[in-house]
């Protein structure tokens, strides 16, 4: 959430968050995914999440 939230305020745009049940809808700009809330996020989920989203290091 973290690195997104940093693209965020990079690309000048607002992340909306919406919680689910076990998931937060993430939302930047016009780009949307969907994040699990776990403890840890598998290391492929999360540089997928983050692919998605457009994020680059």
């Amino acid at each position: 959430m973290r690195r997104l939230a940093k693209h965020a305020k990079k690309v000048g745009a607002d992340m909306v968050l919406t919680e689910g049940g076990s998931h937060t809808k993430v939302v930047i700009g016009n780009q949307r995914t969907v994040v699990p809330r776990h403890n840890e996020v598998n290391e492929m989920t999360a540089k997928a999440i983050l692919k998605q989203m457009g994020v680059t290091r």
